[in-house]
């Protein structure tokens, strides 16, 4: 979870290659870490957005879906919690203390830029034309 945080958890897939069930797993890793792996992976994905917001030129709702999280709302809701503050809050409050911002094309493609999107007939489309 933490090398494949923006990844999608299957808990399943963690829980085999543990060698537990997903019941278990989930019992064994509350009881070591004091989370879920669901709230490890989303403190997880947190940190990554605070780094991104402060050092990257992307919006939130960029740093949302290359963090790994599906919904803004989400997203806005998790961060608020953990944080303290609304993603652009804690932008408006950590940018401008360092140095400039990393432009979004040069984070993007650090980061690997956007997961392929899945096309109706099962085609990935990587966003060029056809």
């Amino acid at each position: 979870m933490d090398r494949d945080w923006a990844e999608p958890l299957d808990l399943d897939a963690v829980a085999s290659h543990a060698g537990y069930s997903r019941y278990h797993f989930v019992r064994a890793f509350k009881a070591v870490y004091g989370q879920t792996p669901g709230q490890y992976l989303s403190c997880r994905r947190i940190e990554r957005a605070e780094e991104l917001l402060r050092s990257a030129d992307l919006s939130v709702t960029e740093i949302c879906t290359l963090v790994g999280f599906s919904s803004l709302g989400t997203f806005s809701t998790r961060f608020k919690k953990q944080t303290g503050l609304t993603p652009s809050e804690y932008r408006a409050r950590h940018v401008g203390r360092g140095a400039a911002l990393i432009p979004g094309c040069y984070a993007l493609l650090w980061s690997g830029g956007f997961p392929a999107k899945q096309r109706p007939d099962g085609q990935s489309n990587s966003g060029e034309a056809d």
